[in-house]
């Protein structure tokens, strides 16, 4: 299960200006993923929770009048904190490249920059 929300102001956590957060629940483990831009690509900072409650009780005062908005779990081999389909190059087949990453683009992956612009894809917004 993943979900994100946007927070009613920016703030600071680990020297970071967060303004967008998501959730990540598979099986007992909840992390969260904060966002330093509305249309980040990769998380800035991320925690881990002993329960969805404790997860709640720390942000929920702090996220804006739309609440949280669920959205799909991440295709498999994929960062779990991506809003896109993206993933680290050669993952898939148990040699990964690490900070090389490809996209899932008209069902095709392709090289991923760090930095490029998504595309088609609409990060994390409404509507």
């Amino acid at each position: 299960m993943r979900k994100y929300a946007c927070l009613k102001a920016p703030i600071v956590r680990d020297n970071k200006s967060v303004c967008k957060i998501m959730c990540y629940q598979s099986g007992e483990e909840i992390y969260l993923f904060g966002y330093t831009s509305l249309n980040a690509v990769f998380c800035a900072t991320d925690y881990y929770y002993e329960s969805i409650e404790d997860m709640y009780d720390e942000w929920d005062d702090l996220i804006d009048e739309n609440g949280w908005i669920e959205i799909d779990d991440p295709l498999p081999d994929c960062q779990h904190d991506a809003f896109i389909p993206i993933r680290v190059k050669g993952r898939n087949i148990g040699n990964p490249e690490w900070g090389k990453y490809e996209i899932l683009k008209d069902g095709k992956w392709v090289e991923y920059k760090i930095g490029e612009r998504s595309g088609d894809y609409v990060i994390g917004r409404r509507g």
